[in-house]
């Protein structure tokens, strides 16, 4: 079967009341991985993505993590193909391909519902591209789909000591740029992580915090630069500081590195050290000192809930 517009499958299936569209597809590559967003139905369907989530990652070896967002999936996965033994109520659905060329492919199955949502529910999304129905599903049928998705860039920017005790705030000042550059077109804003640095350090304002921000785009290099000249227009410190990474996965030794800003005093060589050996670019913006925390910021972009803890 070739594949169908949005417009094709509202003509087909519009008018059938139990299809509901999702909200978003977002997926981006670095050429080995797949970070997958996917918007749940309406962008309100919570219980949907958990049974995702739950579901995905153990049915399909494609699936590498899994985790949850309010109603949005977050899927790392990759390349290959895998066959699914999908059982009713226990294993109900998955992924079982994916492609990386100009588009990103996905094939999903799913049995009853789940058939509905690998089907006709995402082929309705923003982001899809189109979507080959291989079977339809619903009812006590096997659902299964291939979406087409366009290849974003990943682009994690990481930001440290932008305020001063007279005022300022990185956690929102990070926020607002980032929300200004997805509305001037630069890229999807999906992500904002808070992470606590060492309490103890001297050189702090109060909170001791630094900040990252996840984009999907098209023009890496674009965004980088019109973020970097937003905060060197607003930040209140002498020492602010970006770091930028590009990968997919979060390495071992980034993720130890954070942990250390974490708990003790970290010097500004291990810092650069880091940087260098995982080929993440450093920015000064009005000084250096910020690299250290911006740097650890990037070991937790993808755990919120694990950047806010405090160490020491």
């Amino acid at each position: 079967m070739s594949y169908l517009s949005k417009n094709d499958l509202l003509k087909k299936f519009g008018d059938i009341r139990w299809i509901s569209p999702y909200e978003r597809v977002i997926a981006m590559t670095d050429g080995n991985l797949i970070e997958l967003h996917e918007f749940h139905a309406r962008g309100k369907c919570y219980g949907g993505a958990a049974w995702e989530v739950y579901h995905y990652q153990r049915v399909s070896p494609l699936i590498l993590s899994a985790r949850r967002e309010g109603a949005r999936n977050i899927f790392v996965i990759k390349p290959g193909k895998a066959e699914l033994k999908l059982i009713p109520g226990i294993a109900g659905a998955g992924i079982e391909e994916v492609v990386i060329n100009k588009e990103i492919e996905i094939t999903y199955s799913g049995l009853a519902g789940a058939g509905i949502a690998a089907t006709v529910c995402r082929g309705l999304a923003d982001g899809v591209e189109g979507i080959e129905i291989i079977q339809v599903g619903g009812g006590g049928k096997l659902g299964k789909a291939k979406i087409k998705l366009k290849p974003y860039r990943k682009v994690v920017i990481g930001v440290d000591d932008t305020d001063s005790y007279d005022g300022g705030a990185t956690w929102s000042l990070v926020n607002e740029i980032a929300y200004k550059l997805e509305t001037k077109g630069l890229g999807y804003y999906l992500m904002h992580t808070i992470t606590q640095l060492y309490t103890k350090t001297p050189e702090k304002t109060t909170n001791c915090v630094s900040i990252s921000v996840t984009f999907a785009t098209e023009n890496e290099g674009k965004l980088v630069k019109a973020f970097e000249k937003e905060l060197k227009e607003n930040t209140l410190s002498d020492e602010t500081a970006m770091a930028v990474f590009r990968r997919i996965d979060i390495p071992e030794d980034l993720r130890e590195y954070g942990k250390n800003v974490k708990s003790r005093i970290v010097k500004i060589e291990e810092a650069y050290e880091i940087a260098e050996r995982l080929g993440i670019e450093t920015i000064k913006i009005t000084g250096e000192r910020g690299i250290i925390g911006a740097i650890a910021a990037l070991a937790f972009s993808n755990s919120p809930d694990d950047a806010v803890i405090v160490y020491a």
